[in-house]
């Protein structure tokens, strides 16, 4: 089964300015705006608000 463009790869990236990011699949159809997920963030040792970027 081939990828395609209705689930990419997105990345999560921490909003406490650090640099950690997570790595997730998403389908476009039903989220089509930008995810913010409440994630752990390891160097801030904290959970914080993870944002798609592009």
């Amino acid at each position: 089964m081939a990828r395609n463009e209705v689930r990419p790869v997105v990345r999560l990236r921490s909003t406490a300015g650090t640099g950690h990011t997570y790595v997730t699949r998403k389908n476009r159809r039903n989220d089509p705006d930008r995810m913010v997920l409440r994630k752990y963030d390891p160097v801030v040792r904290r959970h914080v608000d993870h944002r798609e970027e592009r």
